[in-house]
């Protein structure tokens, strides 16, 4: 479990009356409606929710990687509205690492070239940082396969993969969507058992998505999201 929070500890990322609004055939469809959330260094929340509750939404606003229909988002204080996408880029691969259930990793990469791609889009490529991939790699239980094609690794060696991609420049904090999702029980639990590991050694800050009631009973706090509320 991550260090305990305490009134000492920053605060990496809140936002206030996060609103998101899609199109239906009668209307639009509200899945984010009032969302206050805010998580400190060394922090842990679990998510939870049924399918198609706005789950994977509501990480990709706090990401920047969609946009809030109302409502303000705050990346260590600063406000994120308004912002250049080059800003936005910059400011999130300093911040946030993310840990997605379909992988996303390039088919044409190997496993080390694909930890190293976050690397580069932050332009922080050297041999201090292709040390760092191996070692992240190594830590996860890759280093045997770290040449190895993308399309040639299993479904939990693929997230192992992209749990080492998310840590590649060391952010402060790891959102993880249902990042067991797409694996079996046991493989699932594996890799689970290593994403909250590593939070707890390098004290990450970590959001977890998981339909998973004992996932969710690791982290420090508990959260659900019910009719676009969080609560």
């Amino acid at each position: 479990m991550p260090f305990a929070v305490n009134s000492t500890n920053p605060i990496l990322l809140e936002a206030h009356g996060l609103a998101k609004f899609f199109p239906g055939t009668e209307g639009e469809i509200s899945v984010l409606d009032g969302v206050d959330f805010k998580i400190s260094q060394g922090e842990s929340i679990s998510i939870r929710g049924e399918s198609g509750s706005g789950k994977s939404t509501l990480l990709n606003v706090l990401s920047g990687l969609e946009t809030a229909d109302a409502g303000d988002l705050l990346w260590r204080g600063k406000l994120v509205s308004g912002r250049s996408l080059s800003w936005m880029a910059a400011q999130r691969a300093a911040l946030i690492g993310f840990v997605f259930q379909a992988y996303y990793l390039a088919p044409e990469l190997n496993a080390l070239e694909n930890v190293l791609l976050g690397a580069r889009i932050a332009g922080r490529i050297d041999s201090s940082v292709v040390d760092r991939a191996e070692a992240l790699l190594k830590r996860v239980g890759m280093h045997h396969r770290l040449k190895h094609s993308s399309t040639k690794l299993s479904g939990g060696e693929r997230q192992r993969v992209a749990v080492a991609r998310a840590l590649i420049n060391n952010p402060p904090l790891v959102l993880a969507d249902e990042p067991t999702g797409n694996l079996d029980e046991s493989t699932g639990q594996a890799v689970m058992e290593l994403l909250l590991d590593l939070a707890t050694e390098s004290a990450k800050s970590l959001v977890l998505v998981t339909h998973n009631p004992e996932y969710a009973a690791r982290t420090q706090k508990q959260l659900t999201l019910h009719l676009g509320k969080l609560s």
